[in-house]
């Protein structure tokens, strides 16, 4: 019977716990939340089970559709069973619509739609502030290799191209949301979480926040926010 031994990593959302079976680890979800890089913090009521179930949904929906993920079982209503991945120090985030930073940094409107998705690479690292990086940054800190970028941005723009199918049969408008990758055996392998934490996601019909921008801007109803999108995710 696989059993938790010890605790791996602590992380602003999730617990990540070695197991007795080397291959693998048990992420257990939070409900703390964080925003403005940990400046921020609060809980959100339920969010670690709701985040586990629709992680659990979409990385299986994902693997459905061609796209290897670590996702290997949900253990109970906040543990899932994941594969234990060598993790690209990289944040793959993918933009449909402006929101958020980029639109402080480019000064176009919330919610301008993008002729195409713009693909942005973080370098994760809490001390330095997750900074955004080119391609010669990522050279210069030997993050990952030209092959391994190359790889990331066509898996983000892969499932991209599946969420947002998903989400629009489901009346949301997938604004923008944040990816994590690791190497299992030499191929690259979608990791961390999908959920309202990484994704920014709008009511399609009222463009009404459904995600942490809720927790980040004091909008409230971040629980009901939460418990709508698993309700559609779940449907």
């Amino acid at each position: 019977m696989l059993t938790a031994t010890e605790l791996l990593y602590e992380g602003k959302a999730k617990k990540v716990y070695a197991t007795t079976d080397p291959r693998v680890v048990i992420v257990d979800f939070k409900d703390d939340a964080t925003a403005f890089n940990g400046e921020k913090k609060g809980q959100i009521a339920g969010k670690g089970e709701v985040n586990a179930a629709i992680t659990t949904r979409l990385m299986t929906y994902l693997e459905a559709h061609g796209i290897p993920t670590h996702f290997r079982e949900q253990l109970d209503a906040r543990r899932l069973v994941v594969s234990h991945l060598q993790m690209v120090p990289l944040e793959v985030v993918v933009r449909n619509r402006v929101a958020g930073s980029l639109e402080k940094r480019l000064g176009l409107a919330e919610g301008t739609v993008l002729d195409e998705p713009v693909i942005e690479l973080y370098y994760k690292n809490d001390a330095l502030g997750d900074p955004l990086l080119n391609d010669d940054h990522i050279r210069v800190l030997q993050a990952a290799s030209p092959a391994v970028v190359t790889q990331l941005k066509q898996q983000a723009r892969d499932i991209n191209r599946l969420l947002q199918n998903f989400f629009e049969e489901r009346g949301l408008i997938l604004v923008d949301f944040k990816l994590e990758f690791g190497i299992q055996e030499h191929a690259l392998v979608l990791g961390d979480e999908i959920s309202p934490d990484t994704c920014r996601l709008w009511d399609k019909e009222t463009l009404q926040k459904m995600d942490k921008d809720r927790f980040r801007r004091d909008l409230g109803g971040v629980e009901d926010a939460y418990q709508e999108v698993l309700k559609r995710v779940m449907s």
